[in-house]
């Protein structure tokens, strides 16, 4: 695969945006990929005004990689949160996952936060339950902060739980300072 091209998305590409994020975590497709939730939450993964919301917002962007067609590869969220980066909605179409793309993605929107906005460090949520993904995160310098968030429950726009044990983990990493 060719190194990825960036771009940060519009108000038009939402539609594509919310067809992809639901793919890589939700119903049958998202099985194709490791990343699925599809065994602790139902529907929606992502609210379309919410998403508008994110890409129209000062200090905040949607970054996405473009296949042929205009078909969207991968997108992430990457803002400012109290003083420090923050990632989320971070999805690869499931049969491109464990061949880097998510990797490039991630390390694009550490510059950002790092170069561009020149923050010390990003932080993230992620459900505690997601052993795999946690581990993920940690080989790229990610660390567990053992600080929890509530999961929505009740709030439709996130998705409907098969559980009721879900919660975010706090995740977390510092950048180096250039000396």
């Amino acid at each position: 695969m060719p190194a990825p091209v960036f771009r940060i998305a519009t108000a038009a590409d939402i539609p594509a945006l919310v067809a992809l994020v639901t793919s890589a975590y939700r119903g049958d497709s998202s099985r194709a990929g490791w990343t699925t939730e599809a065994d602790l939450l139902d529907g929606a993964r992502i609210d379309p005004e919410l998403l508008r919301a994110d890409i129209a917002r000062h200090d905040s962007q949607v970054v996405v990689i473009d296949g042929e067609a205009g078909r969207l590869l991968a997108c992430a969220h990457v803002a400012i949160e109290d003083g420090d980066g923050y990632f989320g909605m971070f999805a690869v179409d499931p049969a491109l996952q464990g061949r880097g793309t998510g990797d490039a993605l991630l390390a694009e929107c550490e510059r950002i936060a790092r170069e561009q906005w020149h923050l010390p460090g990003m932080r993230m949520t992620v459900i505690d339950l997601r052993e795999s993904l946690i581990a993920w995160y940690a080989r790229r310098g990610y660390r567990r902060t053992g600080v929890h968030k509530p999961f929505p429950y009740g709030d439709i726009r996130f998705g409907r739980p098969k559980r009721d044990d879900l919660r975010f983990e706090v995740l977390d990493k510092r950048f180096r300072s250039e000396p």
